[in-house]
C-alpha cells in the first residue's frame, strides 16, 4: 500500500524539526541571559558589575530570595560571566557579555562539562560532597573555570556541610562555589560566612506589569493595562508565578488578556481579594466587606482560613502598605468616629480577634497559627492586658465588643479606652 505524501497543507514549508519542536512555557522561554535582561534586581548586579571590572571575584556566592525571582537564572548568568569567552576580548571573566560566547549556550541549557548544577533537595549527603570535592581537585576540560551551582542549599545536611566547609574556605583557583536557597536561615552561618551574599528582592507591580505588557506583545497577544496589573499583584513579587499566570491568561482568552477573564481565571488565588476585603473592614465599609467576604465564600473559600490570611496580611508590612494607605484616607473621611488621638471606633466583632492574631504575631513572642488565633480570640501566650497611650490598658480585659477601640498608627496595632 503506498503512502500518502507528508507534505499537506499544515506541515508544507516547514523545517521537520520545527514542526516536531514542544511548546515552552513563558518562564522558559523568556528566561534571562544576560545581567542586562534581569528585572528588579539592580543592587545585585551593579555590584557584580563593578567586582568583576575590579577583578575582585570572590569563591562562593550565596543567592538568596523568595521563589521566582531568578537565584538559579543569576547563577547561570553567573558561571557564564565567568567562562566568557569570545575572539578578540581579552581572557578573563566579564559581565558585558555581548552575543554568544564559546560556552554560552551549553551553560544556559544546563549540559557543560565544567559547570555542575547539583540538585541539594536530592543530593544531601556525605557522598555527594565528597565528589564534588574530588572533581575540585582537577582542572576545568575547555572552560576558564570550573563552576559549582547547588540549588537548595540549605537542604544539605550537617555532615555535607560541614565536608564542604575547608574546600569552600581555600577553594583552588579555578573553582567557584554558586548557592541558591530560599531558606537562608536554614544554612550554617560557617557556610554564610565564607560566601558573598545577595538577597534577591521582589519584584515591584509596576516593573512587572511593563515586564509582562514587553512579553504579551513579543507573544502576538493583546493584554489590557488593568489586566496586567492585576496578574502583577497575584505573583507577589514573583516572575515566575507571574508568567505562569500570564501564560494561563493568554491561553483563557485565545490571545486577549482582559481584566475580566483575569479576576474569573485568578479566582481564590487572587492575593488582592483579601487585601481589598481588609481596606474595606479597617474603613468601615460593612456592606461592601459582606459582599466581598460572600464573593470569597461562593469561590469555596473557608472562613476560618479567610480571617487567617487577614491576619497574615496585617502582620506582612509589605502586603498591607496599601491598605494602610487607604485606613488614612478613610479615617479622614469618617470624621465621627476619629477621636483627636486618631483611634478607631470598631463595631465588627471579628476585628479584635484579628488584632489580637497581629500583635501576636509583630511582638517578641511565638508566633501561633493564625487561625488558632482566628477561633479562639486572643493567643493565649499573651496577656490580655495591652497597654496603649501613656500605659493605659483595656479596662475590659478578655471582653472587648462591639464599644472597643483599636489604633492602627505606622502599620501596629493597639488596644486603646473609649
Amino acid at each position: 500500500m503506498a503512502k500518502k505524501p507528508a507534505d499537506d497543507d499544515g506541515a508544507k514549508g516547514k523545517p521537520a524539526d520545527e514542526a516536531a519542536k514542544p511548546y515552552v512555557v513563558l518562564a522558559r522561554k523568556y528566561r534571562p541571559e544576560t545581567f542586562d535582561d534581569l528585572i528588579g534586581q539592580q543592587a545585585m548586579v551593579q555590584t557584580l558589575e563593578n567586582a568583576f571590572a575590579a577583578d575582585r571575584i570572590a569563591q562562593g556566592y550565596m543567592l538568596t530570595g523568595v521563589r521566582g525571582v531568578g537565584k538559579t537564572t543569576t547563577a547561570r548568568i553567573l558561571a557564564r560571566a565567568l567562562n566568557y569567552s569570545k575572539p578578540g576580548l581579552p581572557d578573563k571573566p566579564t559581565v558585558k557579555m555581548d552575543g554568544y560566547g564559546q560556552h554560552c549556550a551549553e551553560i544556559i541549557a544546563s549540559r557543560h562539562p565544567d559547570v555542575v548544577e547539583m540538585d541539594a533537595a536530592s543530593n544531601t549527603g556525605v557522598d555527594n560532597m565528597r565528589e564534588i570535592i574530588e572533581s575540585a581537585r582537577y582542572k576545568p576540560l575547555v572552560a576558564r573555570m570550573k563552576v559549582f551551582i547547588i540549588d537548595e542549599v540549605h537542604m544539605l545536611s550537617k555532615g555535607a556541610f560541614n565536608a564542604l566547609l575547608k574546600t569552600l574556605e581555600e577553594p583552588p583557583a579555578h573553582v567557584k562555589f554558586i548557592f541558591a536557597t530560599t531558606e537562608i536561615r536554614k544554612v550554617p552561618v560557617t557556610v554564610l560566612s565564607r560566601c558573598q551574599r545577595f538577597d534577591l528582592r521582589r519584584v515591584e507591580v509596576p516593573v512587572l506589569a511593563a515586564h509582562f505588557e514587553r512579553i504579551a506583545k513579543a507573544e502576538g497577544a493583546t493584554a489590557e493595562p488593568d489586566a496586567l496589573n492585576l496578574v502583577a499583584r497575584a505573583a507577589e513579587g514573583s516572575v515566575r508565578d507571574g508568567l505562569s499566570i500570564l501564560d494561563q491568561a493568554i491561553a483563557m482568552g485565545s490571545g486577549a488578556v482582559t481584566s475580566e477573564s483575569v479576576r474569573a481565571m485568578l479566582g481564590l488565588a487572587d492575593r488582592s481579594r483579601i487585601l481589598d476585603l481588609l481596606d474595606d473592614l479597617v474603613g468601615g465599609r460593612t456592606a461592601s466587606a459582606l459582599e466581598r467576604f460572600a464573593s470569597l465564600h461562593l469561590a469555596g473559600a473557608e472562613p476560618v482560613q479567610v480571617l487567617a490570611d487577614l491576619a497574615g496580611a496585617c502582620h506582612h508590612p509589605h502586603e498591607s502598605r496599601r491598605c494602610r494607605r487607604r485606613r488614612r484616607s478613610a479615617v479622614d473621611r469618617r470624621k465621627g468616629a476619629v477621636g483627636r488621638a486618631g483611634v478607631v471606633t470598631v463595631a465588627e466583632p471579628a476585628l479584635p480577634r484579628l488584632a489580637d492574631a497581629a500583635q501576636g504575631h509583630r511582638g517578641g513572642r511565638p508566633r501561633t497559627e493564625p487561625a488558632r488565633c482566628v477561633r479562639n480570640g486572643a493567643d493565649p501566650h499573651l496577656p490580655h492586658q495591652r497597654p496603649a497611650d501613656a500605659g493605659r490598658a483595656d479596662p475590659h480585659p478578655g471582653r472587648r465588643g462591639a464599644g472597643a477601640t483599636w489604633r492602627a498608627r505606622n502599620g501596629s496595632i493597639a488596644w486603646s479606652s473609649p
